[in-house]
């Protein structure tokens, strides 16, 4: 095991623990509970793998890669203080997941037979891929589409063209992933610290202030 497994792994891990967390907000029962955490800490990087060719995916040859987010639901479901000290615990667990996911998704991306490109897009949906299907499985407005969440697909794409430019540069892996997810998951939480936001389309902006209005 390498160190991008590594880091595959704890992406599943502290994605599948926000969808936990998520279950556990909205009252799910246990099975619920590992469902969604599976299926949160799963499916970014299952849609990585469909789309650089990777058959079957790693998640469904590795049985480490089904157990971790078990194991995460476990921890959730005994340990719930440990979680609970945490400031916006969902939110803190995404962008790690954020950050880990794109730099991993975007390694494995430069290894297979795509464009520069193709391997920042790709690093980018399994990123966001997870967190997008915990909050539709959840009833929730996906954060990716929410002006209110902050930035949210800017931190992925940078995080994995920070690996893209990295890889051009026949810069050493480990630092460079590492690197890419720190960064990514550093600016999704000055995001939601300091309220940095996308563009709002102009329309958006005035029915809001329509709305605001006494």
């Amino acid at each position: 095991m390498n160190v991008t497994d590594v880091l595959d792994l704890l992406g599943i891990f502290v994605f599948a623990v926000s969808g936990c967390v998520v279950a556990v907000k909205h009252r799910f029962d246990m099975v619920g509970l590992v469902a969604l955490g599976t299926v949160t800490g799963l499916a970014g990087g299952i849609t990585r793998d469909v789309l650089i060719g990777e058959i079957p995916p790693v998640a469904l040859r590795e049985w480490e890669w089904l157990v971790v987010p078990i194991v995460a639901a476990v921890v959730v479901a005994v340990l719930p203080g440990w979680v609970e000290r945490l400031s916006q615990p969902v939110l803190v667990f995404d962008a790690a997941g954020l950050g880990l996911f794109a730099a991993v998704g975007a390694s494995r991306a430069v290894d297979a037979p795509v464009s520069i490109p193709a391997a920042v897009l790709v690093g980018a949906i399994s990123a966001i891929g997870g967190g997008l299907l915990r909050d539709v499985l959840a009833g929730e407005v996906p954060q990716i589409f929410s002006a209110d969440s902050k930035l949210y697909a800017i931190p992925a794409t940078v995080g994995a063209l920070v690996v893209v430019i990295g890889d051009e540069l026949a810069l050493p892996d480990t630092p460079v992933q590492i690197g890419a997810a720190v960064i990514a998951f550093g600016l999704r939480m000055g995001a939601l610290h300091f309220g940095w936001h996308a563009p709002i389309p102009r329309r958006a902006i005035e029915v809001d202030d329509l709305r605001s209005r006494p």
